[in-house]
């Protein structure tokens, strides 16, 4: 993984030799929820993105009951020109009993290679593109046959259907089985990291993710909005104290705090308020040093560090 500069010095990095993701992610989980999922409203999001040197937006087929990436895929139709300014992430995997899946018996993964192939083939036709720049295997999957699932990946990138494949949600066990299985490496690994989970940072999730080269994705970096709803008071002082002394609000500043850390984590950020997303930009502008971090890590443990 290397590192590249873009618009407003915000980072990016190299997963693969014509695939960069920005510094933070936008992720369209919720885009489906919004009131207005109208082409011209998804395209402002984006170009509100794009302002700040946002280029990645996050995806996966089961996002929004399986109708999130047409959503995106109709703004995306109506702006010629949209889609070469952005990089699309985007999963599959987890088959629930719902809208394209609605005649499944139970909520279950498949990672065989026939349906992956055939979610890609749904999500390229949904988002009204040719390619996928980051496709991740969503869950980790107990009946993963690991040398048709492998196979299958690596055939993807070798059509040029998707430009660099990983995972989401797995341990460093999954990981190296389904590496060892593939020609292609994998090179992200969303999961869940913030404040609120703080176990990839002791666990050997993150470390591994850095001893092999991957990009750590970090989903919900603010718990879903529950980290800041005051159910963990002294977190919550302690980032109102600091966010103050910076000038700052609370919400960047728990972002910061993981664009701190120097294993590279890129936070997903979802939200459908264009205010808000217009303000994404303030993390990265934050400057923690090492003591203002662990006094965040401290607050969020509820103790001090042994």
């Amino acid at each position: 993984m290397t590192f590249e500069r873009a618009m407003i010095d915000m980072l990016r990095f190299q997963i693969a030799d014509d695939v960069a993701i920005s510094r933070i992610a936008y992720g369209m989980w919720r885009i489906a929820a919004d009131a207005d999922t109208s082409p011209r409203h998804v395209q402002a999001k984006i170009e509100a993105c794009l302002a700040q040197g946002i280029t990645s937006v996050d995806q996966a087929d089961i996002y929004g009951d399986y109708q999130a990436e047409e959503i995106l895929g109709a703004a995306l139709a109506s702006a010629p020109g949209l889609r070469d300014r952005i990089e699309i992430v985007t999963k599959c995997g987890i088959v629930a009993p719902i809208g394209r899946h609605a005649g499944a018996r139970i909520k279950h993964y498949d990672t065989s290679a026939a349906h992956i192939t055939a979610s890609v083939e749904a999500s390229l036709r949904a988002m009204q593109t040719d390619r996928i720049d980051l496709l991740l295997i969503h869950r980790p999957n107990p009946m993963m046959d690991v040398v048709d699932t492998g196979r299958a990946l690596d055939d993807l990138v070798a059509s040029g259907k998707v430009r660099a494949v990983g995972v989401s949600n797995f341990r460093p066990f999954d990981v190296e089985l389904l590496a060892d299985n593939m020609t292609q490496p994998l090179v992200a690994n969303q999961i869940e990291i913030s404040l609120a989970a703080l176990e990839p940072f002791t666990n050997g999730d993150l470390a591994f993710i850095q001893r092999a080269g991957m990009l750590p994705m970090a989903w919900s970096p603010l718990a879903g909005g529950s980290l800041l709803a005051g159910g963990r008071p002294a977190l919550i002082a302690a980032l109102r104290e600091m966010a103050e002394a910076k000038d700052t609000d609370i919400a960047a500043l728990a972002v910061a705090w993981l664009l701190a850390h120097p294993a590279g984590i890129v936070p997903v950020m979802g939200t459908n308020t264009l205010d808000r997303i217009a303000t994404l930009d303030q993390a990265p502008r934050i400057e923690l040093d090492l003591e203002d971090w662990f006094i965040l890590y401290a607050a969020a443990l509820g103790r001090d560090v042994p």
